[in-house]
Formats: C-alpha cells, structure tokens, sequence
C-alpha cells in the first residue's frame, strides 16, 4: 500500500493500474482505440428504480471511488443501484495524451457505459465538473433522468468570470502547472477543498495522490466545459442541490441561478462545508439524497 509520507513513489502499471493507489479496483468497459473506463458499482440494477449515478469532480487524483465511497453504501443500502465511474484522465481509467477532455467526450462516455449495462434510467449526482456532466447529461437524455443532484456544479457561468477571484481555482492551477508535483503542495491543494481539514486524511491523499502522477498535463490544458445557465428552463425534472459557503471553487452566488432558472429547485447550502458537501457532511448529504428520491416526481 503506498504510504503518502513517502513522497512520490515510483508508478508501476498493471494493464493500465497503478500498483501503489489506495483505489479498489472495480470492473471495466472498453471503449474505442482501447481505452478503458473504469467505473464501481453497489447494489442490485431493478427495473422498478433509476441507477443512482455518481459523477466526480476535476481535482488532481480525482476519482469515483475517492469522492463517493461513503455515499455509495447508503444509496445501494435502500435498494438503489449506484454506479461510479472514472472518467478518462481520472482514477483508473485510462489516461491517454491525444484527446480533448471535454464534457462532451465524458458524456459521450457516461453514455456508453450504461448503454453496455442496459440501464436506461438514471439519477445523476454530480460534483464540480461532475456536475457540469450531469447538467450536460441531463440536457441531452432528458428521458433518462427523473430527477437530479448537484454540488456546487460547474457550467453555471463563463469561468472567466468568477474563477480568478477563487482562492481554490487559483490554488489548482498554480499546482498542475508546477511538475514534478510536490507532495506538501498537494495536500495544500486538498486543504482548500474542504471547510474543516480534518478531511484531508492519509487515506484520502493516499488514494488520489498516485492517480495525480499518471495524469497527462492535457487532462487539464484541453479542459472544456460547457456553459448551461441559458438552458436550465429545459430540465424539468426535480434538483437537488447543495452549497458549502466555504466553497473555494465555485461561488455559492451560482446557487441563486439555479433557484431563479430551473422550475422545480431546492437547494441546502451548509456553513459546516467547502466544496465537498458528499464527504464534510456524508450523514446528513446521504439522508437528504434518500429523501428526495423517495418523494413522488410531480
């Protein structure tokens, strides 16, 4: 097991999985020019219940598994399916150099993957750039999805216009643009994801830590997310979202937008939280989550 006091281990790669990670390895889908999709799942796929689908967020060393494993159990603990994959670029999956890692290319992907499970109902519940792929998702297979969880999502507003003046984005891209990575200014980066730092454990830096080291500059250099604020009229299916007001990454002024575009909105904004409302609060986010897909769509 690598042991993140040991600075940067030496990667070793077993059909395309680093050794030394702290990320269980789940199942895979292959997709075209041999990439794989790594993704986990938990509990029983049911005809009667959408698959709950959770989509990470863009950190370095960012993964399904990282951001979801204290959500994943309770969700698949009241008889829902969850589903976790890794993009391309992140976790395990792979992380080729020639590609455009847009929100088009992990749609396209996310899509794939469920058709190859035969799973045509889905709850997203996305993070950061996940959420950005759910808005996106979401837009696009509008019949796949009854209702939607966000986290302080992207795609809400140009990033020109509020990421310069954001302690975490400005800490983010002053760490991938410094390589070799350091492992003191990775832990630093992790800190500014969270409220309390308590939540920046050995274990949470010893799973992300590795995935941070194999991933290409151009996972971030051809980053594209898209920009949805004019068309969140079209989802007509129940939100849920959440906010910490300690976010560092994405304002929690885009709350607002939500509220005033998108016809059936909740949103929970927490002041115990940063931008990790799933892992800083899990008990209350997994209580709120099983809720709001128990209560009948309008």
């Amino acid at each position: 097991m690598f042991n993140p006091s040991r600075g940067q281990p030496e990667i070793q790669w077993r059909e395309g999985v680093s050794e030394k990670t702290a990320i269980p390895v789940g199942k895979y889908l292959e997709l075209e020019a041999g990439r794989k999709l790594h993704y986990h799942e938990a509990g029983t796929r049911s005809a009667a219940k959408p698959t709950i689908l959770f989509l990470h967020g863009s950190g370095p060393g960012a993964s399904g598994y990282s951001n979801f494993k204290g959500n994943m159990p309770a969700v698949a603990g009241a008889g829902f399916h969850a589903l976790v994959p890794d993009y391309l670029g992140y976790g395990l999956s792979s992380k080729p150099e020639d590609l455009e890692y847009s929100t088009d290319l992990h749609v396209a992907a996310i899509k794939a993957l469920l058709d190859s499970l035969g799973i045509t109902k889905v709850v997203p519940v996305g993070n950061s750039l996940g959420g950005a792929i759910a808005l996106q998702f979401t837009l696009t297979y509008p019949d796949m999805v009854p209702k939607l969880v966000l986290m302080a999502p992207g795609g809400l507003q140009e990033p020109q216009e509020y990421a310069f003046t954001m302690a975490g984005v400005l800490r983010m891209m002053q760490f991938i643009s410094t390589r070799p990575y350091e492992l003191d200014g990775f832990k630093d980066l992790l800190a500014h994801l969270v409220h309390d730092p308590r939540h920046v454990t050995d274990e949470a830096v010893a799973e992300r830590w590795p995935v941070a080291l194999e991933q290409p500059m151009g996972v971030y250099a051809t980053m594209k997310v898209g920009v949805y604020a004019d068309r969140l009229g079209e989802i007509k299916c129940p939100v849920l979202a959440f906010w910490g007001s300690h976010d560092k990454f994405l304002p929690v002024a885009h709350a607002q937008i939500l509220l005033e575009r998108v016809p059936q909105a909740k949103v929970i904004i927490s002041n115990q939280c940063g931008h990790w409302v799933m892992i800083e609060d899990r008990d209350y986010f997994n209580s709120e989550i099983l809720a709001f897909l128990a209560r009948d769509v309008a």
